[in-house]
């Protein structure tokens, strides 16, 4: 149960709210989750029962995945921390750079140069 707090996770359970997706179409969506990523998810929600996986046998196969009931009870959650993060947006991205561009605590900054404490 611990995948639930991994943003792939919510990204996933985010999208199949509307209804079922395919394999492909999740990762076509999901910007810079992997293939084995979204396996690795994807089996992870299965096997917690959040998830469900019909595999249809046509050439080439066919995979939807879809929220269980219980999966479903996540929507309201998961939908509320979707959209505090749209709208923290440039506040997150203003924190990341203001991170990105201070020493690490072993180095000290000054006048733009960073050096290294011994």
């Amino acid at each position: 149960m611990d995948r639930i707090g991994d943003k792939w996770s919510l990204y996933i359970v985010a999208m199949l709210a509307n209804g079922p997706r395919r394999f492909n179409e999740l990762k076509r969506s999901i910007d810079g989750i992997s293939q084995r990523m979204l396996t690795l998810t994807l089996r992870g929600l299965e096997r917690d029962g959040l998830i469900t996986r019909t595999m249809f046998p046509t050439i080439p196969p066919r995979v939807d995945y879809e929220l269980t009931d219980m999966g479903r009870t996540l929507l309201e959650p998961v939908m509320a921390l979707v959209s505090w993060a749209n709208k923290n947006q440039l506040a997150i991205a203003e924190a990341h750079k203001r991170f990105d561009e201070e020493p690490e605590p072993d180095q000290v900054l000054v006048q733009g140069v960073v050096y290294q404490r011994r």
